[in-house]
C-alpha cells in the first residue's frame, strides 16, 4: 500500500481559499471532482507547483512532476469544496493515512467555522 505524506503546500492553499471565502459548501463531489482531462488541462496551463497545491497528500517515493506524486484532491482548481475535504477525511481514514486524515479534518473544521456551520 502506498504511503502518503502531508503536502504542506496543499494545506496552505486550502487555508488561503478558506480565508478568501473561495469555497463551495454544498456540492456532489462525484460530479465536481476534477477528471483526468481537467487535471491535464490545468497542468498544461499552470504547471506542477500550482497543481500540487490542490492536493493534501504526497505519495512517498513517487517521482516529482508526475500525477502519481499527488493525492487527495480537495477542490475543482478554482475553489475548495466541503465535500472534497469530507472525501479526503474518509479516504485517508479508510486506508489508515492518519496524518492526511488529520490535516483534512482540521481544514474541514476551519471551513465550517469560517462558514458559520455549527
Amino acid at each position: 500500500m502506498a504511503r502518503y505524506l502531508v503536502n504542506d503546500a496543499g494545506v496552505a492553499r486550502a487555508r488561503k481559499l478558506i480565508a478568501a471565502r473561495q469555497y463551495v459548501l454544498d456540492s456532489d463531489w462525484g460530479d465536481v471532482q476534477p477528471s483526468a482531462e481537467v487535471q491535464n488541462g490545468y497542468l498544461d496551463r499552470h504547471g506542477w507547483d500550482e497543481y500540487a497545491g490542490w492536493h493534501l497528500g504526497l505519495t512517498d517515493g513517487a517521482n516529482d512532476e508526475t500525477k502519481a506524486r499527488f493525492a487527495f484532491v480537495y477542490g475543482d482548481f478554482r475553489r475548495i469544496h466541503r465535500t472534497g475535504l469530507i472525501a479526503c477525511v474518509y479516504r485517508a481514514a479508510e486506508w489508515r493515512h492518519k496524518q492526511v486524515e488529520l490535516a483534512a479534518h482540521a481544514l474541514l473544521q476551519e471551513l465550517d467555522q469560517a462558514a458559520g456551520i455549527e
